[in-house]
This record gives C-alpha cells, structure tokens and sequence, in this order.
C-alpha cells in the first residue's frame, strides 16, 4: 500500500534534516498515525500539545452535560479509581 501524503511528507523531512531528530505534533485535527508508523518513518519525538488536557476537559464535560441533560451520573463507571490514581505517586 502507497504512503498517504501526510506520511510522504514527514518522510521528506526526516530525510532532508537527517541526522537531525524530527519532532511531529499528534493529537490535533488531520493526519493521525501510531508510533509504531511515526516511528518507522524516522519521527525520534512525539508532542502531544494541548491535546491530553482537551481529552480530560471533554470527558468531564462530557459528566457535566449528562448530569444536566439527564440527571445521571454514570460517566462515573469508566471514571479511573482513586487507587489507580494514588498508585501512579507512588516511588
């Protein structure tokens, strides 16, 4: 299967500043490849952006806007645990 163009182009720059490291941004809108593909095209740095804080901001809109639209609150059984949350401060 043919590279996407997206894919052809992180390609072109991997190789025009070789052996300089390439940083690509994931996580906004367009193109969305895995590591593993980043990887293989030679990405050596992956930034995320705003784009972890957005996904948090949406989830909990996400509760808020069913709390007010149908006074339920089961967003709250994929919510992450205390314990999984404590484990992650721990040394």
């Amino acid at each position: 299967m043919a590279p996407e163009p997206a894919e052809e182009e992180i390609d072109a720059v991997v190789r025009a500043v070789a052996p300089k490291p390439v940083n690509v941004v994931m996580g906004l809108s367009g193109p969305s490849f895995s590591l593993e593909v980043l990887a293989s095209l030679g990405v050596k740095r992956v930034s995320l952006g705003s784009s972890l804080a957005r996904a948090a901001y949406g989830a909990f809109l996400e509760a808020a806007r069913e709390i007010k639209q149908k006074g339920t609150f089961d967003f709250a059984r994929t919510a992450v645990s205390y314990a999984e949350i404590n484990a992650m401060f721990k040394p």
